[in-house]
Parts: C-alpha cells; sequence; structure tokens
C-alpha cells in the first residue's frame, strides 16, 4: 500500500519525527541577518577590557554585548584545550593503526583462527589504548 497522495505527510502515531526527517511543525525560524550597527564612545581602557573580555570568553565583542543586555541566549561552550598539533596528528596515526590491528583481531576470532593468541593481542591493545589516553591527558595539563 502507497501513502505517496496521504495528506497526512507528519509524523505517525503521535511520535515526534527524526531529526533526518523533520516536518514544516518542527522547523526553527530564520534567523534575522544583523545589518544594523551602533556605536558608542568608551576610553581606550574600557575598549582594550572589552575586547580583553571578549576574546577571554572566545567571542566577538559584539556578541559579548548582546548576550550583556539579554538579546541572545549565552552560549556556554567547553574551551578547546591547547594540545601540540604533533601530538595529536602523532595520537590520530596510533589510534588508526590500534583500529586496523582490532579489525583484524574480530575477524581472526570470527574465522576461528586458533594460530593466534587473540585474547592475549586483545589485552596489549587495552594496555596501549590506556597509555595513549594517560599520555594526552598529561599533554593537556600542560
Amino acid at each position: 500500500m502507497s501513502n505517496a497522495g496521504a495528506d497526512d505527510t507528519g509524523p505517525s502515531e503521535g511520535r515526534q519525527p527524526p531529526p533526518s526527517n523533520p516536518t514544516s511543525a518542527s522547523r526553527l525560524p530564520v534567523k534575522e541577518p544583523l545589518v544594523e550597527t551602533f556605536a558608542f564612545r568608551c576610553t581606550a581602557a574600557e575598549k582594550s577590557m572589552l575586547r580583553a573580555k571578549a576574546q577571554a570568553a572566545g567571542l566577538p565583542a559584539a556578541t559579548l554585548l548582546r548576550e550583556a543586555l539579554g538579546l541572545t541566549k549565552t552560549r556556554r561552550r567547553k574551551p578547546v584545550p591547547r594540545v601540540d598539533p604533533a601530538l595529536v596528528m602523532a595520537a590520530g596515526r596510533i589510534g588508526g593503526n590500534l583500529n586496523q590491528i582490532a579489525r583484524w583481531l574480530n575477524h581472526a576470532m570470527l574465522s576461528g583462527r586458533t594460530d593466534v593468541n587473540c585474547l592475549a593481542i586483545a589485552r596489549r591493545l587495552c594496555v596501549i589504548e590506556r597509555q595513549l589516553g594517560q599520555l594526552l591527558d598529561e599533554a593537556r595539563r600542560c
């Protein structure tokens, strides 16, 4: 039975539509573009303080002012950890290698290979993963 001509295109049985298939009722209102400017006078110290606060919050000064006036919702983002990019790349490579080894190990276990000590290899992979996590945690604290 086809529902191609059905008038009811909403979710069935009173359920909410999945995020991948929103209905027109669940769409958010269109955000109004910011086209107007507002200038005000301040001292050089006030201006530098405003810019410093905005930079510390990781926001443009205009967004910081809009949030202070209650014109926008305050966004609380976790600060991006400062980590050496070379360390991140190395950790990514190691993680990729660990995934390849784990995939091979799963395949070997499913195929019933008896010449490989799968449990010992899996144990070593867990140890390597924990050590890698500790290294990244230490780098984040620096």
